[in-house]
């Protein structure tokens, strides 16, 4: 799916809402609403009144790691964005070009056998191709996780202002994994939530199911489907998930990496059960949803790969009409910038069946 519209650059969010102002937090940012084609438009803080008692949040508790460290090709600097670490050791990773403004650039990954020195006196050696942009890679003389605490920072592009400190990119649900394992990039959606924000969503009946996607990295410049990805959903996620889709309430999930886990955990009946692993489900219109009735997410280039999830939870009518809205509107795009909840317009599970039961 490719929209057509074209983002204005100055409509990238550069700066971390709670940044923009005296006395912001986090939550300060807009919240577009759409119900089927209908659109509305909110602060981020109405959220407990647009949920109701019995509405259920799943959201993914995967910390954000400092997974951009540079390095040297011979005379050369390159930055490395470590993105998924393999059962085996290795690691998944994106080469890319300094560009002189403290951002990177796409450079080609290099062919297997290539060398990247790190620092610290750590190496670090190209294998083969995971896709288009990454490329298994395996680290001599030192640790990963290690490396990155002590040298790492946060991966940004170039449309944000400034480096930021790693606690800019956690999310209020990021939990430490045992293994130190997380996310190359921050599961963005759930950036505006506050404490305040969840209690009061909590006092007013909405519940909560914390489920883990470890999410790779997301170039700005190839918009790739995702590839296999390390999640879990334990058993009671999923017992809750369960018992909302039973009643009536509405499962919504919080960013396109909840959506991932939490399908891949549903089975053709749309039960869910928990599940430890990889998963390469890739949500399109044409696979459908099974158990997700709602989704909030931040706002997507026109041509990322996440907007057939978004098509596949509300429909392209729905889709063109909110990112019209959010056009018009002036709404700030990325990891910073404002949200999009797509709600159904009926009962969720008698629209579901309808359209994407298989």
């Amino acid at each position: 799916m490719t929209l057509a519209v074209r983002v204005p650059e100055e409509l990238s969010a550069r700066v971390p809402a709670e940044q923009r102002g005296p006395g912001l937090d986090r939550d300060a940012v807009r919240l577009l609403v759409s119900r089927g084609e209908r659109v509305a438009h909110h602060a981020f803080g109405e959220l407990p009144r647009l949920l109701r008692a019995g509405d259920l949040l799943v959201v993914n508790t995967s910390p954000t790691l400092a997974a951009a460290v540079d390095g040297r090709i011979g005379h050369t600097r390159v930055v490395v964005h470590f993105s998924t670490r393999g059962d085996d050791g290795r690691w998944a990773v994106e080469l890319r070009d300094p560009d002189g403004r403290g951002t990177t650039r796409a450079r080609a990954g290099g062919p297997a056998g290539t060398e990247v020195r790190l620092p610290g006196g750590g190496r670090l050696v190209l294998e083969e191709a995971v896709s288009e942009r990454l490329r298994w890679a395996r680290v001599y003389g030192g640790e990963v996780l290690g490396l990155l605490r002590e040298h790492g920072r946060p991966i940004r592009y170039s449309y944000t202002e400034r480096d930021q400190p790693l606690s800019v990119y956690q999310t209020v649900f990021a939990l430490p994994s045992p293994d130190g394992s997380g996310s190359a990039e921050m599961p963005s959606a759930a950036r505006p939530f506050t404490a305040r924000l969840v209690a009061e969503l909590v006092s007013r009946g909405v519940q909560f199911a914390p489920v883990t996607l470890h999410t790779g990295v997301a170039s700005a410049e190839v918009h790739e489907p995702p590839y296999p990805e390390r999640f879990s959903v334990p058993e009671t996620s999923a017992r809750l998930i369960n018992a909302v889709r039973a009643g009536d309430g509405r499962v919504v999930a919080v960013g396109t990496t909840a959506v991932r886990a939490v399908e891949s955990a549903a089975g053709a009946d749309g039960v869910v059960r928990a599940r430890v692993g990889w998963t390469d489900l890739v949500v399109t219109p044409e696979r459908g949803v099974r158990v997700v009735d709602g989704l909030l997410t931040g706002l997507h280039e026109p041509e990322a790969s996440h907007l057939l999830m978004l098509e596949a939870v509300a429909g392209r009518a729905a889709i063109d009409r909110g990112y019209e809205a959010a056009l018009r509107g002036l709404y700030l795009w990325h990891e910073f910038g404002d949200v999009h909840l797509l709600l159904p317009e009926e009962n969720p599970h008698a629209q579901h069946c309808s359209r994407n039961c298989r």
